[in-house]
């Protein structure tokens, strides 16, 4: 009987010991994953809690708390992104106003300081400060347009819309601007209507933006394309042309706000930077997608496509 009690006091002390044990490691891990979390947050970090343990408690919070971590840090990651992104719109956005206003302001002050200046010797700089202020006004729109389109502000009701009559509509409204310019135009066209997913407006906007950066950039080919085209879930529409294209490593950043490429502040090939960026949130509201793809002095292309329709 003695012995019997001596066996199962010695059980209890086993268990006792070992409840000790675990408990102790418990209280390890935990002040190790405050101190470990604490530094993460402390020091902005991309680290993650790393704990070897048996507990599978443990375990599953271990991975919910990194999944949080990882979020938090995609979250700061674009929140930074989008300050830089922000900083530098704002930077090139004062430099684009501030350039046509300081001809504005000169040539007005070149009127106003020559009281006997006649009407005639009048007429060139203020169609000059006309040309000037209709400028900064569309540079104004683009920006309050692309700031209404990324907070949601804009409405763009989707329905069934004729891609043939839309691109041919786009292609003839530069007719008289190509045949001034000496530009080849090819059209490539299906016989039967393409319909897609869409608002006319919209894409009114993206074949205008795209189709005037195709002759603006693109001009040294002399060649600008369309082309329509699908395959069972989507429709296509290329805008090409063969001018001195896109080079790779700028290819994935001429979608972003105010981007512009190096030669962009020369006057031939001035722009604000947001056309590209409109256009691209325009595709996204409309559910679609636009690509490049750019050989320089072969093929430039810009690919809108959108969800095909069949009915």
């Amino acid at each position: 009987m003695i012995l019997f009690l001596l066996i199962v006091i010695l059980i209890l002390i086993g268990l006792n010991i070992q409840q000790w044990r675990t408990q102790k490691q418990h209280t390890e891990n935990l002040g190790y994953l405050h101190e470990k979390l604490k530094r993460i947050i402390d020091e902005k970090t991309d680290e993650k809690l790393l704990l070897h343990t048996t507990d599978e408690n443990l375990k599953k919070v271990l991975i919910e708390v990194n999944r949080l971590l990882e979020h938090n840090q995609k979250t700061i990651a674009a929140y930074n992104k989008t300050e830089l992104s922000m900083r530098k719109m704002l930077s090139n956005i004062s430099h684009d106003l501030k350039t046509p206003l300081t001809v504005v302001l000169g040539y007005l002050e070149m009127i106003l300081n020559d009281p006997e200046r006649s009407y005639h010797e009048s007429e060139e700089p203020l169609q000059k400060v006309q040309a000037k202020t209709v400028e900064v006004l569309e540079l104004i729109k683009k920006f309050f347009d692309l700031a209404k389109l990324e907070s949601g502000d804009k409405d763009i009701p989707l329905t069934r819309v004729n891609l043939n009559e839309l691109c041919r509509k786009n292609i003839l409204s530069f007719y008289e601007v190509v045949t001034t310019k000496g530009f080849e135009v090819q059209i490539d066209l299906p016989e039967g209507n393409l319909y897609g997913l869409g608002n006319e407006d919209a894409l009114d906007r993206v074949l205008n933006n795209l189709i005037s950066n195709a002759i603006q950039y693109g001009g040294e080919g002399k060649t600008l394309g369309i082309a329509l085209r699908s395959d069972e879930q989507f429709v296509y529409i290329d805008v090409w042309d063969k001018g001195k294209g896109i080079s790779e490593r700028h290819k994935d950043l001429v979608f972003e706000r105010m981007y512009t490429l190096e030669d962009s502040r020369n006057k031939s090939y001035q722009g604000s930077g947001l056309g590209l960026t409109i256009t691209k949130r325009l595709v996204e509201k409309m559910n679609g997608d636009i690509f490049l793809t750019s050989k320089p002095y072969e093929k430039t292309t810009f690919t809108i496509q959108l969800k095909r329709i069949t009915y």
